[in-house]
């Protein structure tokens, strides 16, 4: 059974493993795609402090069912599926109040433990996700359920004016999913071609933060208000406190991305604008659903957001070049087809 794994900090190869013992109450899969986002560059360039080494990553996934035990989720052999990667202890506070998603415990396929760039994989039937969709589709749900969570985290209707920094994998779910709900959704990045397929995600207002004052188009977009809701996915100090300043009173800041610096805000606005400060992470059940959803209605640009597609085999030299020019990629897929 082949596999790809990074053995240290710019060392990655695809290895010849034995067979996994499998559970038999897991559903057994044969792996199709794989797509890799910032959370495995950053296992590859040894900046995520979650990993050890070494770790096969991969942790968005499009499989075919090869293996199901009785169930009665409706899933039977050759089906299609995705998943969600995350575990959940059932005991902490978070699991306790539903919201396992944030489970203090969680560990996450290709982080915490080894992920899912290997040929067969088996997983509990409840983490699985049946669906009629193209298999690059499906592989492109779960990272989209991470701004699809973000979204709901901020309560956005479409009444609201939602802006998003940053239209990498993750802002391009929020915009999407934001889109989805009929928001007026504004989209700022730096890189036209990101700008561009946020547009056709459902973005009605495009940014781009080098040429243009941000301030000033968002006053001018929200007639001097600001958007009622703010999504960070970038994970920058500026861009942390430029949520807190452009937000609108009463409105909602959301967090996705981590700042890799300490942040300074004028605290005041918290109060003097009531904000609610919200941090998201990860997906629940009802965002994988709705990403479903949004694909089915046709409303995300899949061939646009995909920047390069190739076998196993090539994984370890486009780990590399995506290593040596990260805004040359938004979304790598690695097929085992």
């Amino acid at each position: 059974m082949r596999a790809l794994v990074i053995d240290r900090p710019g060392e990655a190869r695809v290895i010849e493993m034995d067979s996994a013992t499998t559970d038999p109450l897991e559903a057994t899969m044969r792996i199709r795609r794989i797509g890799l986002c910032g959370t495995d560059l950053s296992t590859y360039l040894g900046k995520n402090p979650l990993v050890t080494y070494p770790r096969i990553p991969g942790h968005e996934v499009a499989a075919t069912l090869e293996r199901v035990p009785a169930n009665d989720l409706g899933l039977a052999e050759g089906m299609n599926v995705t998943m969600s990667p995350y575990t959940s202890c059932g005991k902490c506070t978070a699991c306790r109040q539903g919201r396992v998603n944030a489970c203090r415990f969680n560990q996450t396929l290709g982080v915490q433990r080894d992920g899912a760039l290997i040929d067969h994989l088996s997983m509990p039937l409840g983490k699985l996700y049946a669906a009629l969709l193209p298999i690059e589709e499906l592989c492109l749900v779960e990272p989209l359920t991470v701004g699809c969570h973000a979204v709901a985290r901020g309560r956005v209707t479409a009444a609201d004016t939602v802006a998003i920094y940053g239209c990498g994998g993750v802002g391009l779910g929020a915009v999407s999913a934001a889109a989805f709900r009929d928001a007026n959704v504004i989209a700022i990045d730096i890189d036209d071609k990101k700008l561009e397929v946020a547009r056709n995600s459902g973005a009605r207002h495009l940014i781009n933060s080098l040429r243009e004052d941000v301030h000033a188009r968002l006053q001018e977009i929200t007639g001097g208000h600001g958007p009622d809701v703010i999504i960070e996915a970038i994970g920058r100090p500026d861009t942390f406190r430029a949520a807190v300043e452009e937000v609108a009173f009463t409105g909602r800041v959301v967090y996705i991305g981590y700042a890799k610096d300490l942040v300074s805000y004028e605290t005041r606005l918290f109060v003097q604008k009531e904000l609610d400060i919200l941090g998201s992470r990860n997906a629940l059940p009802r965002d994988f659903r709705e990403v479903i959803r949004m694909f089915e209605q046709k409303r995300f640009p899949t061939a646009e957001a995909i920047s390069a597609t190739v076998p196993l085999k090539e994984a370890p030299a486009i780990l590399r070049a995506w290593s040596e020019n990260p805004a040359a990629y938004t979304k790598i897929m690695i097929t085992f087809d």
